[in-house]
């Protein structure tokens, strides 16, 4: 078994800055289900920011929002509007990761520094990555309280809808840029590149993408990394480097035990999803075989099968959840399978196209 150079415990959140943090948590309270657990702005010692914490299971997001002009995060909100800009990792030893880190090459955003309240402390650290995205360095080994320093307790319940943790986070990167943050995951995290994607995978008449997953040692977290490759129109990765301004988390892979209940509550609650043509589940019993799922009933739902060496899994995604065609999610339950869909790319990037063309991008 090859050594894991850089310890990674999990995901421990997803940040968000968005304009208004208020509304983002009441979206995802009321659509995806989670419970709004933690909040802190100025009632807890805050002066120049706000935000709140929702869980599901074992997902934590964090929204943030500016509350004073002048806050170094509204310049980057006007230029990407709602953005991820922290994928959080739990670690062994904030010090030791953050040094192994820019050691390695990192460029340092938080030096270590410890957090405290009544209930114990916090250490924490962060260091850049593509864009303006970064990895926190975090652990909670000596507190005790129910969220963590500055957060007050909220007890706002959603209605959860099955989601039991992140799978993967998705960067888009600019043009030729792509191996060189394979290499940055490998250097300085130890990931290792478990799949890699080139045109000839991830391509329709008109547009292609290259993409490469990479793993944590531990194979605990994956992040694929797409770059736009040559196409005859202009990519989805193209649109939203556009839109966004740069490099940045495209989409987040929620992993759900029963994605059918999942995809008929989030429909209910109006998130929209990617549409799939009939002729995609008519050749589905021949390309993926004997499944447990009633195949009308995934026509009717719109979601996704593919198969792989070890199982199958199932997969859908949303449209772009905010104003900007930037920012979407994966739904997606697996079923052995540890891939990511490759037998579904060409269904999926046709059916963005035809979004694209909608807003009048491709």
């Amino acid at each position: 078994m090859t050594q894991d150079t850089f310890p990674i415990r999990r995901v421990d959140h997803v940040r968000h800055y968005v304009n208004n943090a208020r509304q983002s948590a009441y979206f995802y309270q009321h659509t995806f289900g989670f419970n709004v657990t933690g909040y802190y702005g100025l009632e807890t010692g805050f002066k120049d920011e706000a935000g709140y914490m929702l869980e599901q299971n074992d997902v934590r997001i964090i929204f943030s929002a500016p509350i004073r002009p002048g806050h170094p995060m509204a310049e980057k909100i006007a230029l990407h509007g709602d953005f991820v800009r922290d994928i959080a990792f739990e670690v062994d030893d904030v010090d030791w990761a953050f040094n192994a880190a820019v050691s390695r090459g990192a460029t340092a955003v938080d030096a270590p520094h410890t957090v405290q309240d009544d209930f114990g402390t916090v250490r924490h650290a962060s260091i850049a990555t593509y864009g303006d995205t970064i990895h926190s360095l975090l652990n909670f080994d000596n507190y005790n309280g129910p969220l963590r320093p500055g957060f007050r307790v909220e007890n706002q319940p959603g209605d959860p809808i099955g989601i039991q943790e992140i799978d993967h986070c998705v960067g888009n990167v600019e043009l030729g840029h792509m191996n060189k943050w394979v290499k940055w995951y490998e250097d300085v995290l130890g990931f290792k590149n478990l799949i890699s994607f080139d045109d000839k995978d991830i391509s329709t008449e008109y547009t292609a993408l290259m993409s490469k997953v990479m793993a944590s040692g531990n194979g605990r977290v994956k992040f694929p990394i797409n770059e736009p490759a040559e196409g005859r129109k202009k990519s989805q990765i193209d649109e939203y480097l556009e839109f966004f301004g740069g490099a940045g988390v495209q989409h987040v892979a929620l992993r759900t035990d029963d994605i059918i209940e999942t995809v008929s509550r989030l429909r209910a609650r109006g998130v929209p999803f990617l549409s799939v043509p009939r002729h995609y589940y008519d050749m589905l019993p021949d390309r993926v075989g004997e499944i447990d799922e009633d195949i009308e009933v995934l026509a009717e739902l719109g979601i996704l099968v593919d198969r792989d060496d070890e199982g199958y899994l199932l997969q859908i995604f949303t449209k772009p959840i905010t104003d900007r065609p930037t920012l979407f999610y994966e739904i997606i339950h697996r079923k052995g399978a540890k891939s990511f869909g490759k037998g579904n790319f060409k269904a999926l990037f046709e059916s963005i196209e035809r979004e694209q063309a909608l807003r009048g991008t491709l």
